[in-house]
């Protein structure tokens, strides 16, 4: 798993490609995001496009990052999500967790 990383007024963008699965792409995710938080950045949107797969640790790490986000007063949001994808955050009610996108432009302009 690769994550890049950029800003677009103000909201971090972390560009995930790969797979997020128990152990190496769960902890980088994890690593990604305490330290964009650490570096002052609250505002975080993961572009999930280029996620070719997803294991329950992976869904697990989702959750646990939306938390430590939320805790440090900020927000954490989805971005193109694959269908497969989509269809397993349903499967698992954290539709009702997470705001997601398939419009950057729009995501971006959803953190206020």
């Amino acid at each position: 798993m690769n994550i890049d990383t950029r800003s677009v007024n103000g909201v971090t963008i972390l560009d995930i490609h790969g797979k997020i699965t128990m152990g190496e792409g769960s902890r980088g995710l994890r690593e990604k995001v305490r330290e964009t938080l650490e570096s002052g950045v609250t505002n975080i949107l993961l572009n999930l496009g280029n996620v070719n797969y997803i294991d329950s640790a992976g869904i697990g790490e989702l959750v646990s990052s939306f938390t430590t986000v939320t805790n440090q007063g900020g927000q954490l949001k989805l971005l193109n999500l694959t269908e497969k994808l989509e269809q397993l955050l349903a499967i698992t009610k954290l539709t009702t967790v997470f705001e997601f996108f398939d419009d950057e432009a729009a995501a971006v302009g959803s953190f206020s």
